[in-house]
């Protein structure tokens, strides 16, 4: 036996309602050390009907305040990494659904394997790992995975915030 491989002390009745949960999509799971969020009516709202930045959301790690220096600064960076992840053919709608039901509205954990590669293939792997600044407006550090043309833009953001 593996000392990597996780023994799980469930039963089959435990397994099989756990699974039966899982295709209702609502009910979160866990398995070992990963857990599932559970869905809330607020999940819909954000997938139908956003609000501010929310629509970007199916890009990861968005500031959600339009108001503040961050948003204003990071919002051509948005816009770019929008037209070139989003295919001109699918709505925005059905990029945060696959963000909600495959990604469970994570960077890292993942709640349906097909919808999360689904999600990844149509935005070409495009997305915000994280951003922060270290002090009061003087460093804003961000993450991105994206082609090597956003370099420059990022590179011209910092020089103007």
């Amino acid at each position: 036996m593996s000392k990597f491989k996780i023994k799980e002390n469930k039963t089959f009745n435990q397994k099989a309602k756990s699974f039966g949960q899982s295709l209702l999509f609502w009910k979160g799971r866990s398995k070992g050390m990963i857990h599932t969020r559970n869905l809330e009516w607020d999940d819909l709202r954000y997938i139908f009907f956003p609000k501010g930045y929310e629509k970007y959301g199916y890009l990861g790690m968005i500031p959600y305040d339009k108001g503040s220096d961050i948003g204003k600064a990071m919002f051509p960076l948005i816009l770019a990494m929008d037209y070139e992840a989003k295919p001109k053919w699918c709505p925005r709608w059905f990029l945060r659904f696959l963000e909600v039901f495959g990604n469970d509205k994570s960077i890292v954990r993942v709640r349906n394997r097909k919808l999360s590669n689904l999600h990844r293939k149509l935005t070409k792997g495009i997305l915000m790992w994280d951003y922060k600044t270290k002090w009061y407006h003087y460093d804003l550090r961000i993450s991105i995975s994206a082609p090597k043309h956003f370099l420059c833009l990022m590179l011209l953001l910092w020089k103007n915030y």
